[in-house]
């Protein structure tokens, strides 16, 4: 597995291009890619059964014909649902993807990843060590090494030791007073904030920590423009349609 993650651009594809295409789907990658994204960044939990998966949210409904808990939902099962009418009636037949399946379109497509660790609940160590053994064994030296993220911190803890010399970002919705002790703690090489509460002390605060901010999800080419002139390294995107590198 590359470790070399010194070439994350400005623009990474949020779930892909979810602006675009059914988001955490293997076309959504691919769109992203069509729209000159160079990195994409997925969600990944586990089904029952332990197969790890592309998928935001702890329930299936929002986004595919299920009904109930991801992590209730045997694999088998889940390959069978509709994941991508709810978008379009074009997307029909999409369906959720493994991670198995996005690492090999990663490689086909020559896209960079953030994998983003998103458990279900009490399954956090569990879904980090399922995705940190995959990335070990299966992720393509043809691309970069994958930058691991993760709102968990048990689930950042798994991948500072499982995978050391990875890449690795704290993610936080606003940036909480102990965010560097966090950060420090969990060895991680970078942040992820949300738009949101973003400013630009912020950034500089971060910034002076000489880490990374990367910031989601930002939609707007005028306040992509206004965080790159702040310091910001990178931004995720549903639309790099429209937000540019």
């Amino acid at each position: 597995m590359s470790i070399n993650v010194s070439g994350v651009p400005f623009v990474i594809g949020h779930r892909g291009a979810a602006g675009l295409a059914p988001e955490n789907t293997l076309i959504s990658l691919r769109r992203a890619r069509l729209e000159g994204a160079k990195w994409v960044e997925f969600d990944v939990k586990l089904s029952s059964d332990g197969t790890a998966v592309l998928f935001h949210d702890d329930t299936l409904e929002r986004t595919t014909t299920g009904r109930g808990r991801v992590k209730d939902c045997h694999i088998d099962t889940i390959r069978k649902l509709e994941a991508g009418a709810w978008f379009g009636a074009s997307f029909a037949g999409t369906r959720v993807p493994t991670f198995a399946e996005s690492i090999q379109t990663l490689a086909d497509e020559g896209l960079g990843a953030n994998v983003e660790i998103k458990p279900c609940p009490g399954e956090a160590r569990r879904t980090a060590e399922v995705v940190c053994r995959m990335i070990a064994e299966t992720w393509s030296d043809s691309v970069p090494g994958p930058v691991i993220s993760s709102f968990d911190r048990d689930a950042m803890a798994v991948a500072r030791d499982m995978l050391p010399d990875a890449a690795r970002a704290m993610l936080f919705s606003g940036l909480p007073d102990d965010w560097k002790r966090v950060v420090d703690e969990l060895k991680c090489t970078s942040v992820h904030a949300s738009n949101r509460h973003v400013t630009k002390a912020v950034v500089a605060q971060v910034n002076e920590a000489g880490l990374p901010l990367r910031i989601y999800t930002v939609n707007d080419p005028a306040r992509a423009e206004t965080l790159r002139e702040w310091g910001v390294s990178a931004v995720f995107t549903d639309r790099p349609d429209l937000i540019k590198d």
